[in-house]
């Protein structure tokens, strides 16, 4: 009886069993498409290769390396740092050693004290200078760089090259880029170069970016907001008798443009940005139309054939007008301009 019920008894054992693995296969379907639709995992999405732009990106020399310098020299970094970080406190309208600058702060420009990837930092200053600039015409040095940034991002007077607080920010300059080798501009350092709109930039729709995400720091006016001792501010003006002038590089818009891309409004950066292209580049369009200070370039640009395509006086080398220079659309001046270096080659 036993010889002939054993098949029987396999058999429903052995359907037993792919009933158990179908039902666990269906599970398991059921549970992966779920996943998948609630946007945990999708198998069929593609594998989407990250920005080579924004990784690996240069940073600061960590503070503890300070312990190798000398004392002094440590002092004078340290003294460096603290100028970069809270200008205004010292080279400010009410500053403790001189009043020499608008109130606002480098840090302002260069954020995180001139450390913040993407965010105008120094990280390249001490490897690529003393260099060539258009602008001047001349061979400069890194003096002559710190006080272009004085006499128009601060819209200020030069510092003596002798100074403590000049040998203090030329200090902290050399030990954030004491890694960068001589000749390299380290990814990351500077300003990002943002891709061109096709179109005109449009000061009309930046005032709706304006308002939207950065009058609620910067103020209705772009006058800023002072801090509560009166000698710096919380945020910057954007325009106005205290902001940048005509001749700093900010007023470039290609400049203005990549630089709140990845930078603004507060908490932005280069992983996590909050502007669309088109919305940096209407913003810097409606900040630079604004009336700001003015500043005498007629020494610059001695060769006018050196012009950026966004510098937005002439003469120009080229047949466009102020206008284009300014708004654009660039494309046709870069194309221009490219066409012309070559034929004189």
């Amino acid at each position: 009886m036993n010889h002939q019920t054993q098949p029987h008894s396999l058999l429903q054992m052995f359907l037993y069993t792919l009933l158990i693995a179908l039902i666990a296969l269906l599970g398991y379907l059921s549970f992966s498409h779920i996943r998948s639709t609630d946007g945990m995992v999708d198998s069929t999405q593609a594998y989407v290769e990250p920005d080579s732009n924004f990784t690996h990106l240069w940073t600061a020399p960590s503070d503890w390396r300070l312990m190798y310098l000398k004392s002094e020299e440590k002092a004078l970094v340290e003294y460096g740092r603290e100028l970069i970080a809270h200008t205004s406190e010292y080279l400010g309208p009410k500053g403790s050693v001189k009043a020499i600058s608008n109130g606002m702060n480098c840090q302002n420009c260069h954020l995180n004290a001139g450390t913040q990837p993407w965010g105008n930092n120094y990280f390249a200053v001490q490897s690529t200078y003393p260099k060539f600039r258009a602008r001047s015409g001349a061979i400069e040095d890194q003096v002559k760089r710190v006080n272009d940034c004085f006499e128009r991002s601060l819209n200020g007077q030069a510092l003596a090259a002798e100074s403590k607080e000049m040998r203090a920010i030329l200090a902290y300059i050399k030990w954030l880029g004491s890694d960068v080798a001589k000749g390299v501009a380290p990814k990351g350092s500077g300003i990002f170069k943002l891709k061109g709109l096709k179109r005109a930039i449009d000061p009309i729709k930046g005032a709706e970016v304006y308002a939207a995400k950065c009058q609620s720091c910067h103020q209705a006016d772009g006058g800023g907001v002072m801090a509560d001792n009166g000698k710096s501010y919380t945020y910057p003006p954007l325009w106005g008798p205290h902001s940048y002038n005509h001749g700093a590089g900010l007023y470039r818009m290609s400049n203005f443009a990549g630089y709140v891309k990845y930078n603004m409004p507060l908490g932005a950066n280069y992983e996590k940005p909050q502007l669309t292209d088109e919305e940096a580049w209407d913003l810097a369009a409606y900040v630079n139309t604004m009336p700001r200070p003015a500043k005498d370039l007629s020494q610059d640009w001695p060769d006018i054939a050196g012009k950026p395509f966004d510098h937005p006086f002439g003469p120009y080398a080229d047949p466009f007008t102020e206008d284009q220079h300014k708004y654009g659309p660039y494309k046709p001046i870069k194309e221009w301009i490219a066409k012309h270096k070559k034929s004189k080659k």
